[in-house]
C-alpha cells in the first residue's frame, strides 16, 4: 500500500499543472474594446488638463464642450444642413473620379496603346499638389459647386486609377493562358481572369479614393463655400470657436472611417474566395 500512494503521489503531481503566484487575470474584454481603451484615456487627460487650466479654451476646447457645441448644432440643424451639402459634393466629385479612373485604367491597363496615350500625362498630373490647382479651377469653373466637385473628383481618380491598372498588369500571365486553353476570346478573358484577377486592387485603390475625396472636400470647402463642413470650421475660426472647429474635424474623420469600413465589408463579400479573408 505504501508503494501504491508513493506511485500515485508523483502522478497527480505532474497531471496538476502550476500555477504561478506572480501570474495576473488579463482585462475580459473583447479585443476591439481594448483598442479604444488608448483613445479614452487620452480623452481623459484632455478633460483634467482643460480643467486644470494647463490647456486654454482659446487654443483647445475641452472634450466636454466639445459634445456641448455638437448636441446644440445637431439639435438646430445648423450640423445635419451641413452635412448633408458636403455629402452632395463627395458623392458627385466621386462618381465623377471613379468613373474616370476606372475608364482610363482600363484603357491603359488592356493595351499597350491605351498606356502610351494614357498613362504619362496621368503620371504627370498625380503629382501636382492641389492647391496649386485651385486657382486654374476657379479660373475654369467659377466660384460656385463645379470647382470643389471637381477637385474631389480629381483626388479619387488618381488612386483609382494606379491600383487597378498596377492590378490589371500584375494578374498572373499563366492564369490567362490557362483560360486561353479552355478556349476563351479575348473578351472572355478581360471578364472571367483579367478584372476578377484585378479586383483586390481596385478595392484598395477605391479605399484609397475615399480618403483622397474626404482629404480634397476640406480644401474645396475653402473656396467661397456658403455651406458645408468647410464653411462650418472657417465661420468657427472667426469667432475663434475651438469647440466646433474640433466638431467639424471629427465629422470629417467620422465620415472617413465610416466610408473606410464600408469598402472594407464590400472588400470581405465580393473576395470571399481569398484564402486569406476566410480564414480571419
Amino acid at each position: 500500500m505504501p508503494d501504491t500512494q508513493a506511485a500515485i503521489a508523483p502522478r497527480a503531481l505532474i497531471e496538476r499543472p502550476a500555477t504561478p503566484r506572480w501570474h495576473k487575470p488579463r482585462l475580459a474584454l473583447p479585443p476591439r474594446l481594448r483598442r479604444f481603451l488608448s483613445p479614452l484615456a487620452l480623452v481623459l487627460l484632455w478633460q483634467a488638463a482643460s480643467m486644470a487650466g494647463l490647456i486654454s479654451p482659446r487654443t483647445l476646447a475641452a472634450p466636454s464642450t466639445i459634445l456641448v457645441a455638437a448636441w446644440e448644432l445637431t439639435l438646430s440643424g445648423e450640423l445635419p444642413a451641413h452635412l448633408a451639402v458636403s455629402l452632395g459634393r463627395v458623392l458627385a466629385g466621386l462618381g465623377i473620379g471613379l468613373s474616370a479612373g476606372v475608364t482610363l485604367a482600363l484603357i491603359a491597363g488592356l493595351s499597350r496603346l491605351g498606356e502610351e496615350i494614357v498613362d504619362a500625362p496621368m503620371q504627370m498630373l498625380r503629382t501636382l499638389p492641389f492647391l496649386a490647382l485651385v486657382p486654374l479651377f476657379i479660373l475654369w469653373f467659377g466660384i460656385g459647386e463645379a470647382p470643389k466637385i471637381a477637385l474631389v473628383a480629381l483626388g479619387a481618380a488618381f488612386p483609382v486609377y494606379l491600383t487597378l491598372f498596377a492590378g490589371i498588369r500584375g494578374v498572373d500571365p499563366k492564369l490567362a493562358e490557362a483560360g486561353r486553353v479552355f478556349g476563351l476570346d479575348r473578351r472572355g478573358l478581360v471578364r472571367h481572369v483579367i478584372l476578377p484577377g484585378a479586383l483586390p486592387s481596385a478595392l484598395v485603390g477605391l479605399r484609397y479614393a475615399l480618403g483622397s475625396a474626404w482629404l480634397s472636400l476640406v480644401i474645396a470647402e475653402q473656396i467661397n463655400a456658403s455651406a458645408g463642413i468647410g464653411f462650418l470650421i472657417n465661420d468657427a475660426r472667426e469667432f475663434l470657436r475651438t469647440d466646433i472647429i474640433v466638431v467639424g474635424l471629427l465629422v470629417y474623420a467620422l465620415l472617413g472611417l465610416g466610408a473606410d469600413a464600408l469598402v472594407r465589408r464590400v472588400e470581405r463579400r465580393a473576395l470571399a474566395w481569398r484564402p486569406s479573408l476566410v480564414k480571419g
